[in-house]
C-alpha cells in the first residue's frame, strides 16, 4: 500500500466500494426456484407442423423478457423428460418435495410449472408433504402455451414470480403457503379444483376465498393467510401410503358394483361420494357393504358431490346412518385434497383412530371444521 500514490488509493478505495455495494445488493434479491415439471406453459407450437413441443426454460426468457425486469435471482430446475399432467404420479409429487426440501435453505420462494389437469391434486399433497411451510410454493400453469400470441401462461408466470418474492413490512413472506395462481386469483392448494377444459378461469376454490386477488395491484387478504408456528421447524415428508378407492354414489347404484370394491385386495381406505350435505340411498345392501369394510378396518370418508358446501350427516337420515355405518366427515374437503390427505396419513404409519382424528382435523387448512365429528 505504501507504494501507491495518492490516486491509486482512491481508485482502489472506490472499487472496494463499488463492489461491496453490489455484494449487498445482490445479498438483498429475493432468491426464486423455478420448477418445470411439464405442462401446456412450457411448449411452444412448431410453425410448421403445428404441434406442441416441450422446451427448455431458458427459452423462456426469450418468449418472457419481462422476466428481466425482476430485481431478482432467479434459478430453475426442469423435470428431465416433462411429466404430462395427466401422467402425474404420486412418486413425482416426492420427488418435487424432495427439491424443494434440499432447496429450501437457499431459496425465498418457489414457483412450480404444471400440466392443469392433475395441479389441483400435486398441490393439495405439496400442502401435506411440506409440513410447518415458512415459504411461498406458489404452482401455475397454462391453457395456452407460453409462444402463443394470446397466452395466459405469461401473466400467470410472472405473477406467480412476483407473489413468490413479495415480503411485508416485516420481512416475512405474504403467503407462506401451497397455492394456486391462475386468472388473477390466488388460491390455497389444497382447496382448489379444475372447472373448466378451455377458459382461462380454469380453477376455483368454492369452500375458501381466494389469498390474494391480481388487478393493478395484488390484493392480499391477510387474514385468510396460514403462518407457520415459530417455535416448530419446517418438515417435510416423502412416504405416501396407496390402497384408495372412490365410490360415487348415483341413482341406480347396484349391488354388484359395491361387491367389486368389497372385494379389492389392499383397500385400505374408501371415499364415498354423496349426494348434498352427504346422503346415500336407504338400501339396506349398501350399509352391510359400508360396515363390513368398516369391520376389516377400512377407513369411510364421506365427501359431498357438490362443488360448494360441506357434509353434515346428522342432517338426514340416509346421511346419519353413513355415520352409523363408520363413515368418518369429509366436511367440505375437496376430492382432490381428501385423496392426498388419506395419503399422506396411510404413508405415516399412524393407526386407523389416528387417521380417523386427524381426518377430523384441519392439519393445512383443508377444510372447514363444523360443530358436527
Amino acid at each position: 500500500m505504501a507504494d501507491l500514490g495518492l490516486r491509486e488509493i482512491i481508485h482502489l478505495i472506490l472499487k472496494i466500494r463499488d463492489s461491496l455495494a453490489t455484494m449487498s445488493y445482490n445479498s438483498a434479491q429475493p432468491s426464486i426456484l423455478i420448477i418445470y415439471t411439464g405442462g401446456t406453459i412450457g411448449m411452444i407450437e412448431n410453425p410448421e407442423t403445428g404441434a406442441l413441443l416441450n422446451f427448455d426454460f431458458e427459452q423462456f426468457r426469450c418468449h418472457v423478457p419481462e422476466l428481466k425486469q425482476f430485481h431478482l435471482q432467479i434459478h430453475s430446475y426442469a423435470f428431465e423428460p416433462p411429466i404430462d399432467s395427466s401422467d402425474m404420479e404420486p412418486k413425482h409429487w416426492v420427488e418435487i418435495a424432495k427439491i424443494i426440501a434440499d432447496n429450501y435453505d437457499v431459496y425465498d420462494g418457489f414457483v412450480v410449472l404444471h400440466g392443469t389437469d392433475t395441479m389441483a391434486f400435486t398441490a393439495s399433497a405439496l400442502s401435506f408433504m411440506l409440513e410447518n411451510l415458512g415459504k411461498p410454493v406458489v404452482i401455475t400453469g397454462a391453457q395456452l402455451p407460453i409462444g402463443k400470441l394470446r397466452t395466459d401462461g405469461k401473466e400467470n408466470l410472472l405473477t406467480s414470480i412476483e407473489i413468490a418474492a413479495a415480503r411485508n413490512s416485516a420481512g416475512e413472506p405474504m403467503v407462506p403457503e401451497v397455492c394456486i395462481f391462475f386468472e388473477s386469483q390466488l388460491m390455497r392448494g389444497n382447496r382448489t379444483t379444475k372447472i373448466n377444459a378451455e377458459g382461462f378461469n380454469a380453477f376455483r376454490s368454492f369452500n375458501y376465498p381466494p389469498l390474494a386477488v391480481a388487478g393493478v395491484h395484488i390484493r392480499y387478504n391477510n387474514l385468510l393467510i396460514r403462518r407457520p408456528d415459530s417455535s416448530l421447524p419446517f418438515r417435510s415428508h416423502f412416504s405416501l401410503g396407496t390402497g384408495i378407492f372412490i365410490l360415487t354414489i348415483f341413482p341406480g347404484i347396484q349391488k354388484e358394483y359395491v361387491d367389486v370394491v368389497i372385494q379389492m385386495k389392499n383397500l385400505r381406505a374408501l371415499i364415498i361420494k354423496t349426494y348434498g350435505s352427504g346422503n346415500a340411498p336407504q338400501k339396506p345392501w349398501l350399509l352391510d357393504k359400508l360396515r363390513e369394510l368398516d369391520r376389516r378396518g377400512v377407513i369411510l370418508v364421506n365427501i359431498t358431490q357438490c362443488s360448494q358446501g360441506t357434509v353434515e350427516m346428522h342432517r338426514y337420515a340416509t346421511g346419519l346412518q353413513l355415520l352409523q355405518a363408520g363413515a368418518v366427515n369429509g366436511y367440505d374437503g375437496t376430492l382432490e385434497s381428501t385423496v392426498s390427505k388419506l395419503m399422506f396419513l396411510l404413508g405415516q404409519n399412524y393407526s386407523k383412530e389416528e387417521i380417523l382424528t386427524l381426518l377430523n382435523t384441519s392439519i393445512a387448512g383443508e377444510i372447514t371444521l363444523s360443530s358436527e365429528a
